[in-house]
């Protein structure tokens, strides 16, 4: 099965591309939400992150407070990178076990990490959805409610906009309307599809 990586900066509007390439019935892994399943209560990692930086970081219901720690560490590079030994190698694991299970015509691994965490090379190709820095801000600013300060914080910690173009074997713009965005999609989905029926 041919397994396409997807990835991009915060804002970028990688999650816009993999749900229009869901509707089309195309398997999508996805980074973030194995990064939740790792840490809910009960699983060793939650356990780890608690022992490694408190208990103030878990909430009334024994649930991780993801902003505190995102605020937390994306303020002190020692502290993400050691978050980061906790849970990395079991969401790689996870992502492993879904693209195994993938049985469509090809498989997604949506992940804003792809290409930092070593993620590329559990795929045959990389897709990079790009915008300028100017309105991954802008966009990441007005959904999350976060200030300007921690999204370009979070951008430090992610690879740059050049690195990541450079590294893409496919770049999807996504400067314009979702509308736009839709037909760049369909028009990746049928390069995917005739890509992973010839291999």
């Amino acid at each position: 099965m041919l397994r396409v990586g997807v990835t991009g900066g915060i804002g970028s509007g990688k999650t816009a591309l993999t749900d229009w390439l869901a509707t089309q019935g195309v398997i999508i892994v996805d980074a973030d939400l194995a990064a939740r399943s790792v840490v809910r209560p009960g699983q060793p990692a939650l356990l780890e992150i608690a022992d490694e930086f408190g208990e103030e970081y878990l909430d009334s219901e024994g649930e991780l407070d993801r902003a505190a720690l995102r605020a937390l560490v994306f303020e002190d590079e020692a502290k993400r990178k050691k978050l980061e030994a906790i849970t990395h190698p079991r969401i790689r694991e996870e992502l492993f076990q879904q693209m195994l299970k993938a049985d469509s015509a090809y498989a997604v691994l949506s992940s804003p990490l792809l290409l930092e965490s070593g993620q590329s090379d559990m795929v045959d190709l990389s897709v990079v959805v790009d915008v300028p820095e100017a309105l991954q801000i802008k966009r990441t600013m007005e959904r999350d409610q976060n200030d300007r300060t921690l999204v370009e914080q979070i951008m430090r910690a992610q690879l740059d906009r050049q690195s990541r173009i450079e590294r893409a074997d496919i770049v999807v713009d996504n400067s314009d309307t979702l509308e736009a965005l839709h037909k760049r999609a369909r028009a990746l989905h049928y390069t995917l599809l005739a890509r992973a029926q010839r291999d």
